[in-house]
């Protein structure tokens, strides 16, 4: 059985790899480069490590392989993972050859650092952090080079002596970085366009297998987790490419859809609105009236009349 490692807090990064005590408690950066080998006091590979904190970590030598959920993945040149705390990867490979055009890094800092600032509520707009490993974002080098430039700023202002400031001026600049990976990913789904066009067409058909083989009756109505597993993607992930491809999320798909579908059975059938409710797959009829009504703007009983 794998060995399992928790990371809670920045300084145990800095003490399993033999660094010296970071220079700020809850945020630090690692170089990764040949003149700064890593010399764990833990073994690393095949090692299962579950981390409290948020990490960043850019790869620009040769590929190295990690495992991720149940996905291996080649962490190549100019890619970037972003893990949120709960994830968990285990590397199974040492990098061939740290040789590269430019600095590898990894930035990792503890969810107490934004706690208390306007950034803990704009998480949930970087949806990345939910992605899967091979959904990393691969960046242009200009791209790179605009996230390492930021990253050296965060580390130049917390190497400082600490003032009433530096706190308020690393997460803005922590701030600033996430919203580049964003902008970078919403650039990734768009040169992806030809990867991803049948994305829509296989996410439908799905719902329509689902829908045909009467599933909901028995296992509900599908989740945006049911289909992103069908499809290959983090639900966060199929969520936000259909979002950029349609401008709506994989959640209002799967309603919009079971809508279409209540509509065909309410105007089709002489199903109640209870046995119809329960065949789409509703616990409780009341709660789908209430999405009904809130896509179409009148009940079921008034649609159907």
């Amino acid at each position: 059985m794998s060995t399992i490692v928790t990371i809670e807090s920045v300084s145990q990064i800095h003490e399993m790899l033999g660094r010296e005590q970071p220079e700020h408690p809850l945020i630090s950066v690692f170089e990764m480069a040949p003149q700064q080998p890593i010399t764990a006091n833990v073994p690393l590979i095949n090692t299962l490590f579950v981390s409290e904190l948020y990490a960043l970590s850019l790869k620009r030598g040769n590929e190295c392989q990690i495992r991720y959920g149940r996905q291996l993945y080649d962490f190549q040149s100019g890619s970037l993972l972003c893990l949120a705390p709960g994830q968990a990867i285990t590397p199974i490979s040492e990098p061939s050859d740290l040789q590269s055009e430019g600095p590898s890094w990894t930035l990792v800092f503890h969810p107490d650092l934004i706690r208390s600032t306007p950034l803990a509520g704009r998480m949930r707009e970087f949806g990345f952090f939910g992605y899967d490993s091979h959904e990393a974002l691969h960046l242009a080098e200009r791209e790179a080079q605009t996230l390492t430039s930021m990253v050296d700023r965060i580390r130049e202002e917390y190497r400082q002596n600490l003032d009433e400031h530096s706190h308020a001026i690393i997460v803005d600049n922590l701030q600033l970085l996430l919203s580049y990976c964003k902008r970078f990913y919403g650039r990734q789904f768009t040169t992806r366009t030809s990867a991803h066009k049948d994305v829509l067409a296989r996410f439908e058909q799905f719902l329509n297998d689902y829908f045909d083989r009467d599933a909901p009756r028995t296992q509900g109505l599908p989740t945006v987790r049911d289909c992103a597993v069908q499809l290959g993607y983090s639900p966060n992930y199929l969520s936000d490419l259909l979002r950029k491809e349609t401008g709506k999320n994989a959640r209002e798909h799967i309603h919009l859809f079971v809508i279409e579908k209540a509509k065909n059975r309410l105007l089709g059938s002489e199903q109640s609105i209870s046995e119809i409710a329960y065949s789409l797959g509703f616990e409780y009829p009341q709660h789908f009236s209430k999405l009904f009504r809130s896509k179409t703007g009148m009940s079921p009983v008034k649609f159907r009349n």
